[in-house]
């Protein structure tokens, strides 16, 4: 996932940027996200209250703060700290439920903010198939590999998909039809 992640939707003058990580596999894909933003020269900040045990995902932990990435224990004043938020929290994952702590509190707060979201693959609270379900509404979303079925009851601004990275057998396997990459770009608008 070395550019999912449409830079230049963000304004420069307030590269501040909340990136929220679930406990399961797109908490992980925020954590890889969060690094390449501050590569970028974005100032991310993350919230990941529930860490993983899973030794990859402590890797991705210790890269961020080995890059001086904060981690913050709590969230208050969004609106007015961050330009922008990252929604890595649950994704297409089954196995994490939006009732289920602290995801139920993180969704209840991300549903009430007036900045941005950018959700990665599915926005949290939608299920993957039929869409929203009374989840969170964000202005972008980055689908990961191909668009999931969800994602025709997206409403917001901008559509990304980051899936140059499939290799050809999968694409064939699944019957994916990627669109076409410009250049050397890993995301492209739909």
């Amino acid at each position: 996932l070395p550019q999912a992640f449409p830079l230049p939707s963000l304004p420069r003058k307030a590269p501040t940027v909340l990136v929220v990580c679930g406990p399961a596999q797109n908490g992980a894909i925020g954590l890889v996200c969060a690094r390449h933003l501050r590569i970028f020269d974005y100032e991310p900040t993350i919230f990941y209250p529930k860490r993983s045990p899973d030794p990859l995902y402590r890797d991705f932990t210790t890269q961020c703060e080995k890059m001086d990435i904060p981690f913050l224990s709590y969230v208050q004043l969004i609106n007015d700290a961050y330009n922008a938020v990252v929604d890595a929290v649950l994704g297409a994952e089954a196995e994490v439920g939006e009732g289920r702590e602290p995801c139920a509190a993180i969704l209840a707060t991300l549903k009430h903010i007036r900045i941005p979201i950018v959700s990665l693959d599915v926005p949290s609270g939608w299920d993957a198939e039929s869409g929203s379900s009374g989840g969170i509404s964000p202005d972008v979303l980055v689908s990961l590999a191909a668009p999931k079925e969800c994602a025709r009851r997206f409403l917001g601004r901008q559509h990304f998909v980051a899936g140059r990275f499939l290799p050809y057998d999968v694409q064939k396997k699944f019957e994916l039809n990627p669109p076409e990459y410009p250049g050397t770009e890993c995301v492209v608008a739909l």
